[in-house]
């Protein structure tokens, strides 16, 4: 039987909702309805159980959903309750940033390799982690079996440095960019694209300032 498409709106909700449901089992309660969820989330309880059921649904009827189970079950379906190696290339203040953030190792996302084409930055760490020349990529990919490279280059090495990850079996690119990458559909590619979302957020404030003036 073919597995069930799962749409990328729902995709794009699962780790909000791994964020919530971890806030939740910190404070040690056990058990929340969908309702209580809503409020607390600012999605309609409809839409979260729409979401739940492409998965097999996890609640009870008049029981709800148990926390610690439900945080469990998403974070299998996510693919974070085992680790994920990754490897940053190009180590200036974004690159640094994301391998000083803390927050992708508790989600098991561990920083491997870090890799610039500034001769000055080879051999200096990042948290512990020595930057190395660009062109050790491969043997290093290869020898240390890294599923992810997270880019933060120019984009005019962006899709040259795309095309020699394919080749020696990265799985998936954390692309920021500001190019879209043209691999094969064997490498999961996400864009963040930051202008983009300031745009995005700029739409917002003239909606809300346009509606306020009516």
């Amino acid at each position: 039987m073919a597995e069930k498409e799962i749409s990328q709106a729902v995709i794009g909700r699962l780790p909000r909702y791994f964020r919530y449901l971890g806030e939740l089992k910190e404070r040690g309660i056990e058990r929340i309805s969908s309702q209580e969820l809503s409020d607390i989330m600012k999605v309609t309880a409809s839409q979260i159980r729409q979401d739940f059921n492409n998965f097999g649904g996890f609640g009870q009827q008049g029981y709800g959903y148990n926390v610690e189970y439900l945080y469990d079950e998403i974070s299998k379906i996510l693919g974070i309750d085992k680790q994920h190696s990754l490897i940053i290339i190009g180590v200036g203040h974004l690159g640094q940033a994301i391998a000083n953030y803390t927050n992708f190792t508790r989600r098991g996302f561990v920083f491997k390799g870090a890799f610039d084409t500034n001769p000055e930055l080879y051999g200096t760490k990042i948290k512990d982690v020595e930057v190395r020349p660009i062109e050790e990529i491969e043997d290093f990919v290869i020898k240390n079996k890294t599923e992810i490279a997270v880019l933060t280059v120019p984009k005019d090495q962006a899709k040259s440095l795309a095309a020699r990850l394919s080749k020696c079996g990265i799985k998936a690119i954390w692309n920021f960019a500001h190019v879209d990458l043209d691999v094969p559909e064997n490498v999961q590619v996400e864009n963040v694209h930051l202008s983009d979302s300031l745009m995005k957020l700029s739409y917002n404030i003239n909606r809300y300032e346009n509606k306020t003036k009516k």
